[in-house]
């Protein structure tokens, strides 16, 4: 059984915990997209972690995790990243697997980041300014630098050259020598080239082998770069499809599909949010959930549940199964509010529009539910949920149209609720 485990709202949504949950039911985790930019935090024996370029499978023993073709690659942010689990006690050694297809961050693409949003004024996206966008635009405009090219100099060298002459252009103060960074990339191909393959064969191998894969997404799918609030989206296909675009496998290898949303609605950055709260109701959410960037630390922005939005997402990519995370953070609101469409220009829609000025104008329109004074914070039992929980999380599964088969109820692993007669208890029995 192959599943992938995906955001179901505007990113953030806890996949990070949700497939550090389920990873024992596998023997791969893939990631298939984006960069550093995405932060998984996971909780395990005590302690936090945070999850960049790493698959969150990386934290069990006997998982090989893979980096697809799918994402950028900032290496030094790469070996950043393994440094700092070896520091706690987690070795990553040969439990690697690097695509030689996915393309690389280089140090002019940071620069181009922080232009490119500095220019852009009150159009601002909110990016990270990682080099994320400008090396997937370099991947576009095919003069990117993909990891199997670390293994030819020679012609690593041109491409190089090339490209850091054209961003001394571009950036009037830069003086980047292309030279140094050919010297870090040879570096980091003496210690990166023992985990380079072609992961379409890898995968491939792996399925004939019996062995069962995790597809893992990061950012969510509203911010998808074709199905997303564009503009203000990631670089990548967070959706479904780039599964099969950014690990070179089938539709056909995926078996399942799990979406990922809140209890409630948050946003990184810029861009609409129709069910945005502000004032002291959104800074409760914000403290409760402990909102900010894993990261960034950016404050994010937080609102009621907006299933107009996870409508879109189970339709997008096919969802089979919601896991809902965060219900402990609604606990003590004497009501909820749940948004179940939009009020746009005197008309009323159920679908979430294409276009961001006219989404940025929609008003939502809520239904009120009651909410709970008993703790949900730490179950681990359905039927012992508070009554109005259940019946919030029940009124969810039926105007989104889908099954909240897993609900998490805290930070750590243990602190998850997978129902049983679900979809996922299926999928994962033991």
């Amino acid at each position: 059984m192959n599943i992938a485990v995906l955001g179901a709202q505007w990113g953030d949504e806890g996949k990070g915990k949700i497939v550090d949950l389920l990873t024992r039911h596998f023997s791969i985790v893939a990631r298939y997209q984006g960069g550093h930019n995405a932060g998984h935090t996971v909780y395990a024996g005590g302690r936090k972690f945070v999850l960049r370029l790493l698959p969150s499978g990386i934290l069990h023993e006997g998982i090989t995790c893979v980096i697809g073709n799918g994402l950028v690659v900032d290496p030094q942010a790469l070996f950043a990243e393994i440094d700092e689990l070896a520091r706690a006690g987690i070795d990553v050694g040969d439990r690697l697997v690097v695509s030689d297809k996915a393309h690389l961050i280089l140090p002019y693409h940071r620069e181009l980041d922080l232009l490119s949003e500095a220019r852009r004024g009150e159009r601002r996206i909110g990016t990270t300014s990682r080099g994320i966008g400008p090396a997937y635009e370099d991947k576009i405009a095919r003069r990117g630098v993909r990891v199997g090219d670390l293994a030819d100099p020679e012609s690593l060298a041109g491409a190089v050259q090339q490209n850091v002459a054209a961003r001394n252009r571009l950036i009037a103060e830069s003086t980047m020598d292309w030279r140094q960074v050919i010297d870090d990339l040879k570096v980091a191909w003496t210690r990166m080239a023992p985990w380079v393959t072609d992961v379409s064969l890898f995968l491939a191998r792996a399925r004939e082998a019996g062995r069962s894969i995790m597809f893992e997404g990061a950012q969510g799918t509203l911010l998808d770069i074709d199905h997303g609030t564009y503009p203000y989206v990631t670089s990548s296909n967070a959706t479904i499809g780039g599964v099969c675009t950014g690990l070179g496998v089938g539709p056909k290898a995926i078996d399942g599909v799990l979406g990922v949303a809140k209890a409630y609605t948050t946003r990184v950055g810029e861009g609409p949010l129709p069910t945005e709260l502000t004032g002291e109701l959104g800074n409760r959410l914000r403290e409760g959930g402990q909102e900010f960037g894993a990261v960034t630390g950016r404050p994010r922005r937080c609102g009621w549940y907006d299933a107009v939005a996870v409508r879109y997402a189970v339709r997008v990519n096919g969802l089979d199964a919601l896991a809902l995370t965060k219900l402990d953070v609604l606990d003590g609101l004497p009501e909820l509010q749940v948004c179940t469409a939009y009020r746009c220009r005197g008309a009323t829609m159920t679908e979430m529009p294409a276009d961001v000025a006219q989404l940025a104008a929609c008003e939502p329109v809520y239904e009120t539910l009651p909410g709970w004074t008993s703790p949900t914070a730490g179950a681990r039992d359905f039927d012992r949920l508070p009554r109005e929980a259940r019946a919030y999380i029940a009124r969810l599964e039926e105007i989104t149209g889908v099954p909240a088969a897993v609900v998490s109820t805290g930070s750590a692993r243990e602190d998850t609720i997978i129902r049983d007669g679900s979809i996922a208890a299926r999928w994962f029995a033991d």
